[in-house]
């Protein structure tokens, strides 16, 4: 008989918070988004938010750079870094004035974004390279999830909306999320079950965190 191949870290990862990962990644919000029925005030406000993870994100990746095991491992998230901080900077720097808004790196954060920017904070300073990927997983291979199967309808919609799909889709951001994914998957081999179950937490919290949200975007932020 054949062996059942053994799941990957990351597939198992998932598994843990399938119900709000199928949410976040089938969620109406982004179905209207990728649709282009969703209210331009929705998405402004939507983006406005977003916004507000970059400087976060860059210092986590920064620091999941500066903790990976060899240059080898280092290169494709440098690179990464280099999209983040160019076209997809430069996507919010555009969209968001299109929109009727004004780019503020420092305007007021919802409760939920306060939330993830801890998380982000906590990984980054950790010291622990796998909580760091565990972050980075979560965030750019869920937004692979849902902008992958519309790709296609990127071209016809307004630029706000297609070129966010365009940013989490395509050959290039499947790759960087297979590397992402390929370091968990190694960095998961020589942990602990201690440090496991610290990941598990991460996983899912951050998990949990995309799906609300996005149901937060639904309702564009009310804090009341």
């Amino acid at each position: 008989m054949k062996e059942t191949p053994a799941m990957r870290p990351t597939d198992h990862l998932k598994s843990l918070c399938h119900s709000d990962w199928n949410a976040a990644t089938t969620h109406a919000f982004t179905n209207d988004l990728v649709a282009g029925t969703l209210s331009q005030d929705r998405m402004l406000a939507y983006l406005k938010q977003d916004y507000l993870f970059i400087e976060g994100f860059v210092r986590l990746l920064a620091s999941a750079i500066a903790h990976a095991p060899s240059l080898a491992d280092a290169i494709p998230a440098a690179q990464f870094l280099g999209l983040i901080s160019g076209p997809e900077n430069t996507y919010f720097l555009r969209a968001i004035p299109a929109l009727g808004g004004q780019v503020d790196p420092a305007a007021p954060a919802h409760p939920l974004t306060r939330e993830f920017q801890a998380l982000m904070a906590q990984a980054a300073g950790s010291g622990r390279y796998e909580q760091m990927l565990a972050v980075l997983v979560v965030a750019e291979w869920s937004y692979l999830s849902w902008a992958s199967p519309h790709a296609d309808k990127a071209e016809a919609l307004p630029f706000w909306f297609g070129e966010w799909i365009t940013l989490h889709s395509g050959a290039g951001f499947e790759g960087v999320v297979a590397y992402l994914r390929d370091q968990l998957d190694k960095a998961w081999d020589g942990l602990d079950p201690e440090d496991r179950r610290a990941v598990e937490e991460t996983f899912i919290t951050a998990t949990r965190l995309e799906r609300a949200f996005f149901d937060a975007a639904t309702t564009g932020f009310r804090t009341t």
